[in-house]
């Protein structure tokens, strides 16, 4: 059976099974709490308890700076906070693709469900997750400046093209992950080692000249600094870039799509 693989049928799919990507969507997010007394409050306490311990680590302990003048803790941890919910979302969605597929056999022999909304769902998760962190960043931020940039508007621009990657990333790796079952292992050690080789916990400006082009090769390089710009300084994100990012999300998300549906016709023999 031949599937389609153009972006127009992925909308279509998606739209077609709208409700049933939102109830699993909500049953994912349920299930992964399911039984623990705090339930969906993981989903900030979690970014919370890795906040302070980072913000422990690199602030107080290696004394890590961002470069602002009258510079204390609470705004290293605000600027770390918001670096974190921004990479936290492309980590998460990475974590779990390559477990998208095997841990749901039945679905793949069912001839009539459409396995393409599997990364979907996987993607709705996460951006609740975000969600959920960004009202937090929100909350503290107001507290500790007793107002917002405007420019923090502008977050959903610079979140598109991670989107964009990143789904197109997960279409990949589902499918991998039917036939190399280390991937979903690999996954791990390959996002701590993105956590470190991205100005997570550093701006770019502190990174030596020589060294920078190595750090730039990293595409999430130039978002991380965006997100910082636009929920942080107040100021804009650099529109070429982020043009380019999103078309190159475009491409890498048709890509991935393409490479899932070629390969899931050999999904129920593996499995």
């Amino acid at each position: 059976m031949n599937h389609p693989t153009s972006l127009k049928s992925l909308i279509l799919s998606v739209f077609k099974n709208r409700q049933l990507v939102l109830q699993m969507t909500k049953r994912n997010l349920l299930g992964k709490y399911k039984g623990s007394f705090f339930g969906l409050l993981w989903s900030f306490i979690n970014p919370l308890f890795m906040l302070g311990i980072y913000t422990f680590a690199f602030s107080v302990v290696f004394k890590a700076k961002w470069g602002l003048k009258e510079e204390g803790h609470i705004d290293f941890a605000l600027i770390l906070f918001a670096s974190l919910t921004i990479f936290n979302l492309f980590g998460e969605i990475l974590k779990e693709s390559p477990l998208l597929i095997v841990s749901q056999p039945n679905f793949v022999k069912k001839v009539v469900f459409p396995l393409e909304i599997l990364p979907i769902i996987n993607l709705l998760s996460a951006l609740i997750h975000s969600a959920i962190s960004l009202c937090v960043f929100l909350l503290f931020y107001g507290i500790a400046h007793l107002a917002l940039p405007v420019t923090i508007l502008l977050l959903p621009l610079v979140v598109i093209p991670l989107v964009l990657i990143s789904l197109g990333i997960s279409y990949i790796l589902a499918s991998l992950g039917v036939f190399l079952r280390d991937i979903g292992y690999f996954m791990t050690h390959i996002i701590t080692i993105l956590l470190f080789t991205s100005p997570v916990f550093f701006s770019l400006d502190r990174i030596p000249e020589k060294f920078r082009y190595l750090m730039l090769a990293n595409p999430l390089a130039y978002l991380l600094e965006d997100a910082r710009s636009v929920m942080i300084f107040g100021k804009y994100p650099n529109w070429n870039v982020l043009a380019a990012y999103t078309a190159l999300g475009l491409c890498l998300l048709i890509l991935g799509y393409w490479w899932f549906q070629k390969t899931r016709k050999g999904f129920a023999d593996v499995l």
